[in-house]
């Protein structure tokens, strides 16, 4: 298991705990395999008992792992349950290469959680030496099939200008914050947003070509202002997609190294294909 670095600026809870997700997410520890207690952690580690604590409850906070009183914590049988986007982008942002692939309808959710890894290296406390990210959004200058009206599930073009404004301030923000990691000749660092013909029905994340992180928007009818009138509409609600994770492991073969696979592929796909480069 690897050691802590002492010139990370990262906290010692922190750094042992990125150390045991990645440990849990390549499948070194097996769902259902019992954990290091918090004292073999402080001996393994030379750690303060409190800071092993601390690194287990992280991962037991992100539901990676279950504590049962009296027998220690154990990495949960189903990784795959619903989980936090945020700690996985950030310790996705350790790696020397950093790539990041969405697709989905804004990237609002990929904005909150992509910002602080980006102020970090700004501030020198990451240093990957490459970061790339692209962007797959549709196309609104065509008829959507959803969202749609509720009198007649027909396409309302106000609301996919609206739609408009609000993946352009998200993905405009990230293009520009990443754009000036290079610029500032930090990193070697690009972001490109892409739209196709669809609509999507699930948000998609991928790290690293290795960790896929995927959700169903729900829909929902509520009411929008469009054109100083409230209007019923049948949408695609992203902020209560429930994300479901699924990471690569040695075993090319097992479900989790399909379903990244197969993510990759059609994301790669579309953005080689029907995919174009987007033009506020």
């Amino acid at each position: 298991m690897t050691s802590i670095d002492p010139d990370d600026p990262r906290p010692p809870s922190q750094q042992i705990a990125n150390i045991l997700r990645a440990a849990i997410l390549t499948r070194k520890l097996s769902p259902g395999e019992k954990l290091p207690s918090a004292a073999q952690l402080q001996e393994r580690f030379n750690v303060a008992k409190a800071t092993a604590e601390n690194a287990i409850r992280t991962l037991r906070d992100e539901g990676l792992v279950v504590s049962r009183k009296g027998s220690g914590s154990f990495v949960r049988e189903r990784t795959e349950r619903p989980v936090g986007l945020r700690p996985h982008i950030e310790d996705a942002f350790t790696a020397s290469t950093v790539t990041l692939d969405f697709a989905g309808f804004s990237g609002e959710t990929l904005h909150g959680a992509i910002s602080e890894p980006l102020d970090k290296i700004r501030q020198g406390r990451l240093r990957p030496e490459s970061l790339t990210v692209r962007l797959l959004v549709p196309d609104a200058s065509k008829p959507w099939s959803l969202p749609a009206r509720v009198e007649d599930l027909e396409d309302s073009p106000a609301f996919r200008q609206r739609a408009i404004r609000i993946m352009e301030r998200h993905t405009t923000a990230i293009v520009d914050a990443v754009t000036e990691l290079d610029e500032l000749g930090l990193i070697t660092a690009s972001a490109q947003v892409r739209t196709y013909p669809a609509v999507p029905l699930f948000k998609l994340y991928i790290l690293n070509g290795e960790r896929a992180f995927f959700g169903y928007y729900p829909v929902v009818e509520h009411k929008v202002k469009l054109d100083g009138e409230s209007v019923p509409i049948w949408d695609l609600m992203g902020k209560d997609a429930t994300l479901f994770h699924h990471a690569q492991d040695a075993d090319l073969d097992s479900t989790g190294s399909q379903f990244v696979a197969q993510s990759q592929m059609w994301f790669d796909s579309i953005w080689n294909s029907v995919a174009r480069d987007y033009r506020p």
